[in-house]
């Protein structure tokens, strides 16, 4: 038993000096106890604990008031461990998380009655030193800051002659702990955060060209419309979206249209051009330029052979990856005719076929196929393509369908992953007549930029899937031109005319440019158009003499109607379109030159649906920050697509709409 004398000792002996070594020791408990706290054991249902900061102030606290209150040097030794969690607590609250300064300056603080004024004194200024040094090495807000400093100042006043307390030593000491120089600051361990491997095709906007230099403009449709799906889920969740994931063309293109179609088979589309002036520039123009493709009837749908190439490797384990994907291809698979057939075969570390050609007839085969796919491993997409293509030509439909449809978040680690590899891979398979289909999923892993390659180089379409109301406009609502091809490799060119148009712009189409010479070369592949597709491209375009001219006139070689060097001067331009059967190798021509026939006399003249587009175009060139709708706001922006709205059974352009407040308010609030 201790006798009072041997109490009376301890309660006297002097708060050792801790050790470098003790002080590492405590840091690396703080370090420990961070780890446990950010990345818990427990599994969900466990009974509630208190913070490690909470449980901290409750072990001081018992430890002060209970056990120790008598023997301050023991207690100055259990503090340490206790002060080093503080330290690193407010160490990681700095950046993060405010207020974690006044937490610790807030904690109780325990005096020993013994101690004598001297002590007391040199002690307390000490301490208000120290604590001064800490609160200014970490970064806070200044209101936050100055809040922290007059607290632990109040606190770390001398109360009745009390000496300071092991706890107030310890924070004392934080500085001394926070400059070991084996573990700074910033080697501290950060909260983990999710890491964005999204890869977009990095592109420049289309520059303002001569028509007297440069008069040909040449490129490749796109029906694709992924891009607006990407940028409507950005926007949803808070962010403006990366310009590079914004392509204009693929914006207008996502709604549906009521061009006039052609009335025959036999003539896949029609061409309508309209010239309006532009809205957020009043002294250019706009050519629009809308394709509408033949509406195949479904008593004239041909057989379609399709096999789904699904991507269930480890990165697809998410709510919006595989589990969003199987519901989306049960929805296709209801849209299907029973004659159709369906293969499904999937990749993770190698390929499987989990489906052989099936009947559509036999539906509940195919969708207990679907839904017993499962995510794990790497990724061998090329292998997956190559099987995939062996099976749809093992079961190819003469005069039909032949598709392969490929889902994934585009994550190709395993055999060939370059882009280029995959091109060529692609562009072999092609010729096979087997046309693709790619349908992005999720966020954080998606390659767009590896998608946008091959369903470019492989007769593709490409869509981005990130709910089940966007799978059931793409599988669903528009499964007649996104699986039944009407023409392939199709090509436009524009030729305008320098005698009334100075220079132009083409809006959008940036990664579908081709060189003028590929207008004419059958060998050049090009974006084909399903039945009842639509397209759109609209150039903005600068009459001669207008003073929105971007370029000098030239001095020399101006050709004019005076000298005869212009045929055909009533012309803006001449809009040449080439096209392939989806079965054919050599192009047919189409022809339409624009005149002043085709101008409105107002933009508000001009038909809803050609201004509903043009918002979208503002709206795509907005995200993007481009000089052409630097003045040009959202609240104009949205002013006419609502007047332009028109007949919208799908709530489509509606949200829009939302999707234009959207943004108006995050670049409003953008710092």
């Amino acid at each position: 038993m201790v006798d009072d004398n041997e109490l009376d000792m301890l309660r006297n002996i002097p708060t050792p000096v801790p050790s470098g070594e003790a002080k590492a020791r405590a840091l690396a408990a703080a370090i420990a106890a961070y780890d446990l706290e950010k990345n818990p054991t427990a599994t969900q249902g466990s009974a509630k604990t208190h913070r490690l900061t909470e449980r901290a102030r409750k072990l001081w606290r018992d430890v002060m008031q209970k056990k120790l209150i008598a023997a301050p040097a023991l207690a100055g030794l259990v503090a340490l461990p206790i002060a080093g969690y503080a330290t690193f607590y407010l160490m990681e609250g700095s950046p993060f998380n405010f207020g974690a300064d006044q937490e610790i300056a807030q904690a109780p603080v325990v005096r020993s009655k013994e101690a004598p004024a001297s002590t007391l004194k040199k002690a307390d200024a000490e301490r208000r030193e120290a604590t001064t040094e800490l609160l200014a090495a970490a970064p806070a807000k200044p209101e936050a800051k100055a809040a922290s400093e007059e607290a632990v100042m109040n606190e770390a006043a001398p109360v009745g002659g009390s000496a300071p307390a092991p706890m107030a030593d310890a924070v004392a000491s934080m500085p001394t702990l926070m400059a070991q120089p084996q573990i700074a600051p910033s080697d501290m361990p950060m909260p983990p955060q999710a890491e964005n491997r999204d890869r977009v095709q990095e592109f420049k906007t289309n520059p303002v060209r001569s028509a007297l230099e440069d008069p040909v403009s040449t490129f490749s449709i796109d029906v694709d419309t992924a891009s607006y799906s990407f940028v409507r889920r950005s926007l949803k969740e808070g962010l403006l979206p990366q310009a590079d994931t914004v392509r204009v063309e693929e914006m207008i293109n996502y709604f549906p249209y009521d061009w006039k179609g052609p009335e025959q088979a036999s003539v896949p589309f029609n061409t309508t051009v309209s010239v309006m002036p532009t809205p957020w520039n009043e002294h250019t123009k706009l050519m629009h330029v809308a394709i509408k493709g033949y509406d195949v009837k479904p008593a004239e749908q041909p057989k379609a052979n399709l096999v789904f190439l699904i991507d269930v490797s480890g990165s697809m384990d998410e709510p919006d990856k595989l589990p969003l994907l199987r519901s989306a291809f049960r929805l296709l698979v209801g849209k299907l005719n029973p004659d159709d057939t369906v293969s499904i075969v999937t990749y993770a570390g190698n390929a499987g076929t989990v489906l052989e050609p099936t009947k559509a007839s036999e539906r509940a085969k195919i969708l207990q196929a679907i839904d017993t796919l499962t995510p794990g491993g790497s990724t061998a997409g090329e292998a997956g393509i190559r099987e995939a293509y062996r099976l749809a030509q093992s079961s190819f439909v003469k005069d039909g369908v032949n598709r392969v449809m490929l889902a994934t978040d585009g994550d190709f680690n395993v055999g060939q992953s370059d882009d280029d590899d995959l091109k060529r891979l692609i562009e072999e398979k092609r010729q096979s007549g087997v046309f693709l289909s790619v349908f992005g999923f999720g966020r954080g892993n998606l390659n767009d930029q590896m998608m946008q390659t091959i369903a470019q180089n492989g007769n593709g379409t490409a869509a981005y899937i990130d709910t089940l109301a966007e799978a059931e406009k793409v599988l669903v609502q528009d499964a007649s031109s996104t699986l039944f091809p009407i023409a392939k490799d199709v090509k436009i060119q524009v030729e305008f005319n320098p005698s009334a148009v100075a220079e132009y712009r083409l809006i959008g189409y940036e990664t579908r440019a081709l060189n003028r010479e590929d207008f004419n070369n059958d060998r050049v592949d090009a974006g084909e158009i399903g039945s009842g597709h639509s397209v759109t491209a609209i150039y903005e375009i600068t009459p001669k003499d207008s003073p929105a001219l971007a370029m000098d006139p030239l001095r020399y070689g101006q050709a004019s109607t005076s000298n005869g060097g212009v045929v055909d001067a009533d012309e803006y331009a001449f809009v040449k379109i080439r096209y392939k059967a989806p079965d054919g190798d050599v192009s047919k021509l189409i022809t339409t030159p624009v005149t002043r026939a085709n101008e409105v006399s107002s933009f508000d003249a001009a038909g809803a649906d050609q201004r509903f587009s043009v918002a979208v175009a503002a709206f795509g060139q907005k995200l993007r920050d481009e000089d052409a709708t630097d003045k040009f706001g959202f609240d104009r922006i949205a002013e006419i697509a609502s007047a332009a709205r028109g007949a919208d059974p799908y709530g489509y352009r509606a949200e829009f709409l939302s999707l234009v407040r959207l943004a108006s308010s995050l670049q409003g609030s953008k710092p």
